[in-house]
């Protein structure tokens, strides 16, 4: 727990928000890994086609 407060206190927040914004990050850094993981899978499913950057720009009008 002191490891928490010194935390808190080096970033000048509570020591709420520290494990408020730890919890957040774990649950972003476990949403990023799931999302790589199921386009990775879909990448090897398509057998490994993928298309070049100006054609996602077109498609997304940019």
């Amino acid at each position: 727990m002191i490891l928490a407060k010194n935390y808190a206190k080096n970033h000048s927040i509570t020591l709420k928000d520290a494990f408020k914004n730890a919890l957040f990050e774990k649950i972003e850094d476990e949403y990023d890994a799931i999302t790589a993981e199921k386009a990775y899978e879909d990448y090897l499913k398509d057998e490994k086609n993928s298309k070049p950057i100006s054609e996602l720009w077109k498609d997304l009008d940019l």
